[in-house]
Order: structure tokens, then C-alpha cells, then sequence
């Protein structure tokens, strides 16, 4: 197994801290990005949703029909806390990870990447459909609604933002291994905060997302 391959299954319970936590909205390709930078970096992957996925043995959507999002949200919660306890990995959060307390207190410290993107690109990425329960009405409208909530713990919470719109994954991981001055020059930013100017973006291809969530 390659070290990019996601490993959530195993992921330590002992302290460790990850190279990099992505973090951002349904659409925007958190887990493939991040697959991908891990697979470059040569890190682990550790993806939240997976791990929530294989502790319960359901899918994401199933567990918000049969049990309620309360009960997904204590799921994550722990899934989050063990996946910030891998050393040197790179961890991929669901998109409303964040706007959980315990979550967002957690991640205090870490470095943090906030993959941004709009309605438009969001939509031609996922469709707005595919096993997102909190996407299941008037998805549109709700992508929308659900962003402008989340957006201010997003960037209060990362210490990086990267726009993917209208970007291929190829130049978006280009992009955040620059800040991570993972190509050969110093790490952008401050710890807690301070974020690069964002490049206009133009290119049509564009990294998808497996984000099941939420």
C-alpha cells in the first residue's frame, strides 16, 4: 500500500500532529487534493469521512437517515480527533466538520487549508446530489445558504486559502505545496492566519470531490 492510499482504518490513538488538514465545502475536491499531496509528499492520508465510514459499517448517508446528523456529528467528532493525532499525515475533514465546537477547538494549532470554490464550480463538480443528505433539497440554494454559514469558521480556522475554481487538480496541488514551501521555497503565511493572495483562476479542469458530506 502506498502511503497516499487512505490508512483511516489504522490511524493512531497516540499524540502526533498531520503536515496538513484540508478543510472546505462539498465540491471544492478536499479528498482529492489531498490524495494527492500526500501521494507527492509521500504522507499518509487520513480522510474523516472514511473513518466514520468504516467504524460504523455505513455509508455517510445512511447514518443521517437512520440514526440523524446529532449522531453523525459525534462520529465525526471522534473520527476528527483521531485523525489529528497522526504524525506527518495529511488529513481531509467533511465540509461541516469545522462548524463543530469540539472540531474547530481541535484544530487549533494545526495547519489548516481552506480549498475554496463557487456555486458554479461546485455544482459542475458534484452535481449537487450525490449522497450529500444536507444537499437533498433545493441543493442549489442550500449549497449557497450552507457556504455563506461556513465560510467565516473557514477562514478563521486556516492558516492557508487556495482557490480551485475553474483550476486542475495539478495546478491547485502546485499551489499548496508552494505554501507549504514543498517546492523548494520558504512556507507561506503565519501560524494562525495570514493567507496568500489568490491567483485569478482560468483553467476549466478542475479536481473533483468524494466529500460525502455535509
Amino acid at each position: 500500500m502506498s502511503r497516499a492510499e487512505d490508512v483511516s482504518a489504522t490511524a493512531p490513538d497516540g499524540p502526533g500532529r498531520p503536515r496538513l488538514v484540508v478543510i472546505g465545502p462539498p465540491g471544492v475536491g478536499k479528498s482529492t487534493v489531498a490524495r494527492e499531496v500526500a501521494r507527492r509528499l509521500d504522507l499518509a492520508l487520513h480522510d474523516s469521512d472514511t473513518i466514520v465510514e468504516e467504524r460504523a459499517g455505513r455509508s455517510i448517508g445512511d447514518i443521517f437517515l437512520e440514526d440523524g446528523e446529532a449522531a453523525f456529528r459525534e462520529l465525526e467528532q471522534d473520527a476528527v480527533r483521531a485523525a489529528l493525532t497522526t504524525t506527518g499525515s495529511v488529513v481531509a475533514l467533511g465540509g461541516g466538520a469545522p462548524m463543530t465546537a469540539a472540531v474547530a477547538e481541535a484544530l487549533q494549532g494545526h495547519d489548516v487549508l481552506f480549498l475554496d470554490v463557487g456555486i458554479a464550480d461546485a455544482a459542475k463538480r458534484i452535481g449537487l446530489n450525490r449522497s450529500r443528505p444536507l444537499l437533498a433539497v433545493n441543493p442549489r440554494a442550500t449549497w449557497v445558504a450552507t457556504m455563506e454559514e461556513r465560510r467565516p469558521t473557514y477562514e478563521r480556522l486556516a492558516r492557508w486559502q487556495v482557490d480551485t475554481a475553474g483550476r486542475g487538480v495539478d495546478e491547485v496541488v502546485a499551489e499548496v505545496l508552494a505554501v507549504l514551501g514543498e517546492d523548494g521555497t520558504q512556507p507561506h503565511g503565519e501560524p494562525g492566519g495570514s493567507r496568500p493572495d489568490v491567483p485569478d483562476a482560468d483553467r476549466p479542469d478542475a479536481p473533483g470531490d468524494q466529500d460525502g458530506s455535509r
